[in-house]
């Protein structure tokens, strides 16, 4: 029996630790899905402000693209939380049925106990059981295992009793579980829909703009999403990097930063890499972080790796993995691909601005010839 005890111990707290690491989770991106409705909140109150006219139009377009970003990062976060519910879920769902098990074999030995104790009475085995004794020292052990089947009764009393009781709290708990998810599908379902108006409205925005005031209207959104760190200062701390220091401009036939994805434009020494929703974004060649940053309009992250002296950047993560100082190995990941709003459909996208700079400022590097073809 102890035995037993010493292997359900370990499992049991197990479980209890699992079981707060998992609400802890699902509390805090509760915390972040808050704060990003606020922040949506606030900006559509703007928006509703904007009087109308030529620049009106230009001002409501630029916050609606930063809008439908900052919605689908939310969605994003949504549908993380959902996850962590389904999973939390699972888990209690696989509980309860566990503790309900182990009350009903509890019960059937309870009842094959009471069984056993009235057929005895009935037949007056206990008393012949006692005085078939061979002295009063047999007697007295014979008492005593008596009085232990009689306290194991009442053991398996209490722990039916302790049972059913976890048993109805783990299925209360589910409950709660389901349907806090299904409140989370409905928000998601209503983001979706706010989300798909957003895109609509900024697309009849932009096409009651001239030709000229949407190009401007684009370079002002994308210097939003622009390094937000002047490479001539990361330089500095690039010198004597040893860390990757065999990268060079000959370098390449590298895997694309984005995990599975592809390029979508090429210009200059940047490229633009699109990949699916959560693809991994990797470092293209072994070196050391140098820096991150997180866009104060975006809200996505930026990350510097230096390979020897050379710079390379990925522009507009969704999350990070990685921390300033850190080596890193090549193809090691440093984040997740962030979204971003494709000005021409206004629909959302993943994708990664990738850029590599040189240790001689007046030399250009073109990002094209780094990668595989």
């Amino acid at each position: 029996m102890n035995r037993y005890r010493l292997v359900l111990l370990p499992l049991l707290l197990l479980s209890v630790t699992t079981a707060y690491a998992q609400r802890d989770r699902i509390a805090e991106q509760k915390r972040v899905i808050a704060s990003l409705e606020q922040k949506i909140a606030k900006e559509e109150r703007e928006i509703a402000n904007i009087k109308r006219g030529k620049a009106a139009s230009e001002e409501q377009t630029r916050r609606l693209v930063r809008q439908i970003s900052a919605r689908t990062r939310l969605m994003d976060e949504t549908e993380k939380e959902a996850d962590l519910l389904k999973e939390e879920i699972r888990r209690k769902n696989m509980l309860a049925d566990d503790l309900g098990g182990r009350l009903e074999r509890n019960r059937e030995q309870y009842a094959a106990m009471v069984r056993e104790a009235y057929r005895n009475y009935r037949q007056q085995n206990y008393i012949s059981y006692i005085f078939s004794s061979k002295d009063f020292n047999d007697m007295a052990h014979k008492i005593t295992v008596l009085r232990e089947v009689a306290a194991m009764r009442r053991n398996k009393v209490r722990e039916i009793g302790e049972l059913t009781s976890r048993v109805a709290d783990e299925r209360a708990q589910l409950e709660d579980r389901r349907r806090s998810l299904d409140s989370v599908s409905r928000r998601l379902a209503d983001q979706k829909l706010k989300l798909e108006r957003d895109a609509s409205t900024a697309r009849r925005d932009m096409q009651r703009l001239s030709e000229k005031e949407r190009q401007a209207l684009r370079r002002k959104l994308a210097q939003e999403q622009q390094l937000s760190v002047a490479i001539s200062e990361l330089r500095k701390l690039t010198k004597g990097n040893k860390e990757g220091a065999s990268f060079s401009y000959k370098t390449s036939g590298l895997h694309l930063p984005v995990a599975g994805g592809a390029v979508k434009r090429y210009k200059g020494n940047m490229a633009e890499v699109v990949g699916r929703r959560g693809a991994q974004v990797i470092s293209i060649y072994e070196g050391k972080i140098v820096e991150i940053k997180k866009n104060r309009i975006t809200e996505k992250y930026d990350v510097f790796v230096a390979h020897g002296e050379y710079i390379t950047s990925y522009a507009n993560l969704g999350s990070v993995c990685v921390a300033k100082g850190e080596k890193v190995s090549r193809n090691q990941q440093i984040g997740t691909v962030g979204a971003a709003v494709d000005f021409a459909t206004m629909k959302t996208e993943y994708r990664i601005i990738f850029g590599i700079y040189p240790p001689n400022p007046g030399q250009q590097m073109s990002a094209a010839q780094c990668f595989k073809r």
